[in-house]
């Protein structure tokens, strides 16, 4: 349309300039288009399936189907045998924390109900939401309800707890990761513990954001409030269900990435025994932007190199997982 404004290239400009630096022409709108854009569910539609691709890629970092196609994602990444899988033969350990001998049955949940949330958005976004119905070849027009977006605000919904629930099993991993007595590790992962603090504050911001995930994982769907004299008096808050979607996955890009920086430490204090080679790739790719902890030194640009890695699929390119296709 050539209003608003729009992101190119990193760069924040009028949405008019935008169309014009890519060759594009603004779309002039035929009748009804403005009413349908403004009154149907596209908005939320879209901020929906936006969450939709950020839990599939938060998914990939890390009886039913999903459960069992989550096992199989974690044998493909664990491989059949392993130098580290190996020594862990003969462990003393009679059974794992939950977090970790229940992954395939807490994300496959989670992936169950992302694959639901993904058809049903897709069918929402082929469907028809505008009010009223015209259909010209038989004359009617027709007044209904298919611009209330409640389909899409129970699909966000469960986006956003399933996308907190990832989250949440990360920062429990990480937990497991820095307490020597569980995981046999160096207290907090690195060397000369007392002088040097390691990842112990790094799993506190991992405890921060998984609990604000929990307050922004309500659902939103449950809320309503009357507007336009009681003629809108059920309101579906689609808008802001699909909109928070965003800060919960910015959240849990922030937990996964700081557990995978703590992984790839822990794996490097396990030299010169390596791990699966899907495993080990994905440790080079985060070796190479970001190196071993020796020392304290500031975390804030590691994580962000670690979160990019997350967010661009990069981590994921070195061993696709197809979860949701």
């Amino acid at each position: 349309l050539g209003e608003g404004e729009v992101f190119f290239h990193g760069e924040r400009l009028s949405a008019a300039e935008g169309l014009q630096r890519v060759g594009l022409a603004p779309i002039e709108l035929a009748p009804k288009e403005g009413l349908a854009l403004l009154n149907g569910t596209q908005a939320s539609t879209a901020f929906a399936l936006q969450g939709l691709f950020f839990a599939e890629n938060a998914l990939e970092s890390a009886g039913h189907q999903s459960q069992a196609d989550i096992a199989a994602a974690f044998r493909t990444l664990l491989g059949e045998s392993s130098e580290l899988g190996r020594s862990h033969q003969r462990c003393e350990k009679v059974q794992d924390p939950y977090s970790l001998r229940c992954q395939p049955q807490v994300l496959g949940a989670c992936l169950q109900q992302m694959r639901f949330a993904a058809q049903t958005l897709v069918i929402e976004a082929n469907g028809v939401s505008d009010n009223p119905l015209v259909f010209a070849e038989a004359g009617d027009i027709l007044s209904g309800g298919n611009f209330h977006a409640e389909t899409v605000a129970m699909a966000a919904d469960m986006l956003a707890i399933a996308l907190s629930e990832i989250g949440a099993l990360s920062e429990r991993r990480m937990a497991l990761l820095i307490d020597a007595n569980l995981s046999g590790l160096p207290p907090f992962l690195v060397d000369n513990g007392g002088v040097n603090s390691g990842f112990m504050i790094a799993q506190v911001t991992c405890a921060a954001l998984a609990s604000e995930n929990k307050t922004l994982a309500h659902p939103a769907s449950i809320d309503s409030l009357p507007t336009s004299a009681n003629q809108e008096d059920h309101v579906s808050m689609a808008t802001f269900a699909g909109r928070r979607l965003r800060d919960i996955y910015q959240n849990v890009s922030g937990i996964l990435a700081i557990e995978w920086l703590a992984a790839c430490q822990g794996l490097d204090f396990r030299k010169p025994l390596k791990s699966s080679e899907a495993l080990e790739r994905g440790k080079a790719l985060l070796r190479g932007a970001v190196p071993f902890y020796d020392k304290d030194r500031y975390f804030a640009p590691d994580i962000a190199r670690a979160t990019s890695l997350l967010e661009t699929r990069e981590l994921a390119a070195t061993t696709p997982l197809q979860l949701l296709s």
